[in-house]
C-alpha cells in the first residue's frame, strides 16, 4: 500500500524514498520521465561533485540567507553522512585538491543503479511518464499519464526540482500548481550561468572557447577566484557561476553589472609596475605584458575589450572592469534561485496551509554555487523531509479512502 507518494526520481525524492521505506513505509514515486535521476545523471558527466570537504559552518555560508530549515536539514545529513551513504551503495569518495568531494568512479551512473536495485529491494515503486497536475477540490492528487490518475496518499512529498535543464524534467511547473493551491513561491530565476558580454567582433572570433586560467572575480563587493572560459556571448566557469547572487540582483536593480577581474591576483600592483618598468621600450605592448607578467594571449587581448576606464596597464591588470548587460537564460543556466518561500514551511518542510505535503530539493527557495552545495542540498533536504513524514504519520490519521474500499474499520477515521 502506498503511505506515501514523493514526485520526483532526482535525488531528493530518492533521498526521501530511501530514508522512508526503510522505516518500513509504502513508497510510491513518481516521475514524468521515461527513467529516473537524469539531473544526477548530468551531473555525473563532470565527475560528480556530491559534495565539499569544507568545514560545515563554512560550508553553510555559501546558501543565500541561510533559511533555518534549510541549514538544519543539512547539519542533520551533513557531507560526512552523504560520503558514507554513497560509500554503502559501492561508491566510496575522494577528496580532490580543490575541497571538492567525488565518488573513486567519477560517474554517476554505478551510484543511480545501485540505489534503484536497492530502493526496489525495499518495496520501493516507481512510476515513469507520469506527471503532477495538481490537486483536485477534495485535495486528491491530480496524476496525468502512465499509471496516473486520482491518488490519496496519507502523505506527500514534492521534489520535482527547480526550471532549469528543463529536458531533463525540470520545467518548473509544478510552482504553478503551488502558486494555485494559494502556496507562497518565489518565480524561478537563472543561476550559475553565464554572463553576457558585449565582446568586439575580433575578439569574438579570435578567442572564444579560451581559458581564463587562475583569476580573481569580483562584483558588488563578494570575491571569486578560479577560472572562466570565453564564449561568443560573453563569459562562463565556476568563477562566473560563484557570483551569479551578486550578478543577478545587480542586473535586475539597474539593468547592468560590473565584473572586476584581477589577472594575477598573486601579485601586487606595486610589483607589477615594477615589473612593467624592467622592460625594454620599443617592444609592443603584447611583448610586454607577455614577459612582464606572463599574460596569456586571451588575457592581453581582454584588456583591450574594456573600453574607457581611466586606468594605466598595472591598474587594469588588478581590477579590469567588465560591463556585464545581462545573464544567460534559464533553460542554459546550471540551476536555479526561487522556488517554494520557507516562510509557506515549517521547520520540517511541511507545507503550513497543507499538512501532510513535504517539500525538498531545487523546489525549495535557496540559491547556491556549483562544487557540491547543489548536490547537498538536495539529498539533505530529501532526508529531513522524509524524517519530518515519518513524525507526520505517527498522528495523521489515514485516508477516507482506504475507509470507503473497506481496508481498514470506520472507527479508525
Amino acid at each position: 500500500m502506498t503511505e506515501v507518494l514523493i514526485l520526483g526520481a532526482g535525488p531528493a525524492g530518492l533521498m526521501a524514498a530511501d530514508v522512508l521505506a526503510q522505516a518500513g513505509v509504502g513508497i510510491t514515486v513518481i516521475d514524468k520521465m521515461p527513467s529516473a535521476g537524469r539531473r544526477l545523471l548530468m551531473a555525473g558527466r563532470g565527475g560528480l561533485n556530491l559534495t565539499h570537504s569544507e568545514p560545515l559552518p563554512q560550508f553553510l555560508s555559501r546558501y543565500d540567507a541561510q533559511p533555518k530549515a534549510l541549514t538544519q536539514a543539512i547539519a542533520a545529513f551533513a557531507p560526512s553522512n552523504l560520503q558514507a551513504f554513497a560509500a554503502d551503495l559501492g561508491e566510496p569518495c575522494f577528496t580532490g585538491p580543490s575541497g571538492r568531494v567525488f565518488p573513486k568512479s567519477m560517474k554517476a551512473s554505478p551510484l543511480l543503479r545501485a540505489w534503484l536495485r536497492r530502493l526496489g529491494g525495499l518495496g520501493v515503486v516507481l512510476r515513469l511518464g507520469c506527471r503532477f497536475e495538481g490537486w483536485t477540490d477534495k485535495g486528491a492528487v491530480r496524476l496525468v499519464g502512465g499509471e496516473g490518475g486520482l491518488q490519496e496518499p496519507r502523505a506527500i512529498i514534492l521534489a520535482l526540482g527547480g526550471a532549469s535543464w528543463p529536458r531533463l524534467g525540470a520545467d518548473g511547473q509544478a510552482l504553478e500548481h503551488l502558486r494555485a493551491a494559494g502556496v507562497p513561491v518565489q518565480p524561478f530565476t537563472a543561476s550559475n550561468c553565464g554572463v553576457n558580454l558585449d565582446w568586439s567582433l575580433g575578439f569574438r572570433t579570435r578567442f572564444a572557447g579560451a581559458p581564463l586560467k587562475a583569476i580573481q572575480v569580483s562584483c558588488a563587493g563578494a570575491t571569486s577566484r578560479g577560472e572562466a572560459v570565453v564564449t561568443p556571448y560573453g563569459l562562463e566557469g565556476g568563477a562566473i557561476y560563484a557570483l551569479s547572487r551578486q550578478i543577478r540582483d545587480a542586473v535586475t536593480e539597474t539593468g547592468a553589472a560590473t565584473l572586476w577581474l584581477d589577472l594575477k591576483p598573486d601579485l601586487s600592483e606595486s610589483e607589477i609596475r615594477q615589473r612593467l618598468a624592467r622592460q625594454k621600450p620599443g617592444q609592443s605592448r603584447a611583448n610586454r605584458l607577455r614577459k612582464a607578467c606572463g599574460l596569456a594571449p586571451v588575457l592581453i587581448n581582454l584588456i583591450g575589450e574594456a573600453g574607457p576606464h581611466g586606468l594605466d596597464e598595472a591598474g587594469l591588470i588588478k581590477a579590469l572592469p567588465l560591463h556585464v548587460c545581462g545573464l544567460q537564460s534559464l533553460d542554459r543556466a546550471i540551476s536555479s534561485a526561487g522556488g517554494v518561500r520557507f516562510d509557506a514551511l515549517d521547520a520540517s518542510l511541511m507545507l503550513v496551509n497543507k499538512p501532510g505535503v513535504f517539500v525538498a530539493g531545487e523546489m525549495l527557495d535557496f540559491d547556491a554555487p556549483t562544487g557540491g552545495y547543489l548536490l547537498q542540498a538536495a539529498f539533505s533536504t530529501g532526508a529531513w523531509a522524509a524524517k519530518g513524514t515519518l513524525a507526520y504519520l505517527q498522528t495523521a490519521p489515514p485516508p477516507l479512502a482506504l475507509y470507503h474500499t473497506g481496508q481498514i474499520p470506520r472507527s479508525a477515521v
